[in-house]
């Protein structure tokens, strides 16, 4: 909570609205989503993308996914269309390489591997701290979020050896 005094009469009113208008601006600029469909079209949840001071909170909440280890990366391109191929490849604005365990990695779009249990259904949040909601991530093509079949290597470049992508959100602001 901000708590600001101020002694002058009428100014706090001024500060209050000043306050509201920059958090409404922040708002519509620092949050995210993606609606994420399986190759059938069919929902398997969202992600919800939040920046803060030291990178993006991502915060999925996914349904009806197959058990096991899955990439869960961000690409490129703001398309999802089956077999989700037309999202690119991984988010690299700053040309690096792929993996956490690569030398000359990592990568934007790298993130850590989900691990889906037997339900189905997996609650999660990672921070991205590599990942800004701005202008390269907004681009005139867009980005997306997706999930492959197998999991990310962390070596492999470009893609981590993940397999074919299963799912995929189109981030929106």
């Amino acid at each position: 909570m901000l708590n600001i005094h101020v002694p002058v009469k009428g100014s706090a009113f001024l500060i209050a609205a000043a306050l509201v208008a920059a958090a409404g601006t922040a708002n519509a600029t620092e949050l995210a989503s993606a609606a994420m469909m399986n190759a059938n079209g069919e929902s398997v949840g969202s992600v919800t993308l939040r920046a803060t001071a030291h990178g993006t909170l991502l915060h999925a909440k996914l349904k009806n996914l197959p058990a096991g280890a899955h990439a869960f990366h961000v690409h490129t391109v703001g398309v999802c269309e089956p077999p989700f191929t037309s999202s690119g490849g991984h988010f690299n604005p700053g040309g690096a390489k792929h993996g956490f365990d690569s030398a000359e990695g990592v990568h934007a779009g790298d993130m850590p591997n989900i691990h889906v249990p037997d339900s189905g259904t997996l609650e999660i949040e990672v921070l991205n701290t590599l990942l800004k909601l701005d202008a390269s991530l907004f681009d005139a093509d867009g980005a997306a979020i997706v999930i492959h079949d197998g999991p990310d290597d962390y070596v492999t470049d470009p893609a981590g050896a993940a397999g074919p992508r299963i799912a995929c959100g189109v981030i929106t602001q």
